[in-house]
């Protein structure tokens, strides 16, 4: 309960506050400003002088104390006023001359203070002024001015009066946006008068104009006439023309018709023709031309294939011939290589025998010993019966004898020896390769 009453109490503040706040807050609109008088409203110095008693404001808010203070409103936005002024100019004619005055208070804070001075219970009262400002300077200016100048000059007019009442605008605080002279008329019909010559002169040349135009249009319409005339002339030799040509054109027609038949049926031949060339002449030779190529292309391609076959035996022959030579240089190298090695093994061989001759028969006899007892077993060969006394002695002395038989051993493996190297020899051969070894006769005596 006690903050429902609390809130409630915040609200009644507040509103209370909103209340007082509109009460005391003043707004000055765009087009008026705010007159504040009464304790405390002391305005801004203006030109240095503080004289005013009364606070200005404009485009803004202000307090004004309700019971101490007084605001009130002084429009700024354009006024009008109606001007109609009887007067007499400077000949003495009578005229009466109707303008508008737009007019509005000043903007800067001396115009506006001039204007609430004067105006601010008033200001409904301010188009009556202007009217009265203006009337009497307007009088004043045309009664220097003649009717001409009125009528022909009427920005002088305007401006001298502005400037005549532009004091006594500044002293209301009132600026002039616009004055007007929208008529100007006269009882005596002097300004009507003055118009008259001109009006004749233009009448008259109205006249003579119209004079001139009635004959050209005259002129113009004979010509125009005459011009028809000519026109029908001219039509009916071209209906003439035409008709003729016409004619003429109806023949052609008939002409062409019948030269567009011939040509019709000519197409047709020449369409049947086409026909049958293309269905019968250009088939067969197409299956013709067809054959031929069939037959070229057969024949081309047996001389593709044997042009391919002959390069791969000329190729394959190349291989060969390569492959031999390379072959035959191999073996011809081989076979200088084995020469050299050969011819340098016998140089060895001299050399060993010039310096050691029994040294190396001794070891080539040890190497070739079975060659030389198969030599000399080789007596035996014609042999078939044999007898040994003696038993082993017997055998080893027919051996020995048999080996000894046609020369000592010495001479014997020399002889063999002899006999190897030539084969060793370029050229030489030897006993495995089908040329019969060295061999030593034998003889054996035969048993009584």
């Amino acid at each position: 309960m006690p903050v429902v009453v609390l809130a409630i109490g915040v609200v009644v503040a507040v509103i209370v506050l909103i209340v007082l706040f509109k009460m005391v807050w003043r707004v000055a609109e765009p087009n008026e400003a705010l007159i504040i008088s009464g304790l405390g409203a002391k305005s801004k110095p203006i030109d240095g002088v503080d004289s005013l008693g009364f606070k200005i404001i404009t485009g803004k808010g202000t307090s004004v104390l309700p019971g101490f203070q007084t605001s009130r409103r002084l429009r700024l936005d354009s006024r009008a006023a109606n001007l109609e002024v009887h007067c007499v100019t400077q000949q003495g004619i009578p005229v009466k001359v109707r303008g508008v005055v737009i007019y509005k208070v000043g903007d800067d804070f001396v115009s506006i203070a001039n204007a609430a001075r004067r105006f601010l219970e008033q200001q409904n009262s301010m188009d009556g002024a202007i009217h009265e400002l203006f009337t009497g300077h307007l009088r004043s200016i045309i009664g220097n001015l003649t009717v001409e100048d009125l009528i022909l000059n009427r920005e002088r007019l305007t401006s001298e009066t502005r400037g005549s009442a532009a004091d006594e605008m500044s002293k209301l605080g009132l600026v002039v946006d616009s004055l007007q002279i929208q008529e100007i008329d006269d009882e005596t019909g002097y300004i009507t008068n003055l118009g008259r010559p001109h009006a004749a002169r233009v009448a008259s040349a109205a006249r003579i104009a119209e004079a001139e135009r009635n004959q050209e249009a005259t002129e113009r319409e004979q010509e125009t006439e005459r011009q028809n005339a000519a026109v029908i002339r001219d039509t009916e030799m071209k209906k003439a023309e035409y008709e003729g040509q016409v004619q003429q054109a109806a023949q052609q027609a008939r002409q062409e018709v019948i030269l567009k038949e011939t040509r019709n049926a000519e197409l047709e031949a020449e369409r049947t023709e086409k026909r049958l060339e293309s269905e019968i002449r250009k088939p067969a030779d197409a299956r013709a031309y067809e054959q031929v190529k069939l037959a070229e292309a057969e024949r081309e391609e047996r001389i593709s294939y044997a042009q391919a076959a002959a390069t791969e035996v000329q190729l394959k022959a190349q291989r060969e011939s390569e492959a031999i030579r390379l072959i035959g240089e191999a073996e011809a190298d081989a076979t200088r290589r084995r020469g050299l090695a050969e011819a340098e093994a016998i140089k060895a061989r001299a050399e060993a025998l010039a310096e050691n001759t029994d040294a190396v028969i001794a070891q080539q006899l040890a190497e070739k010993w079975p060659q030389i007892v198969e030599a000399g077993a080789g007596v035996f060969g014609n042999v078939d019966n044999m007898v040994v006394l003696n038993g082993a002695q017997g055998v080893e002395d027919m051996l020995a004898k048999a080996l000894t038989l046609g020369g000592t051993g010495l001479g014997v493996a020399r002889q063999l020896l002899a006999g190897m190297n030539a084969q060793s020899a370029p050229g030489g051969t030897n006993g495995h390769n089908g040329v019969p070894a060295a061999t030593v006769p034998v003889e054996v005596p035969k048993e009584d």
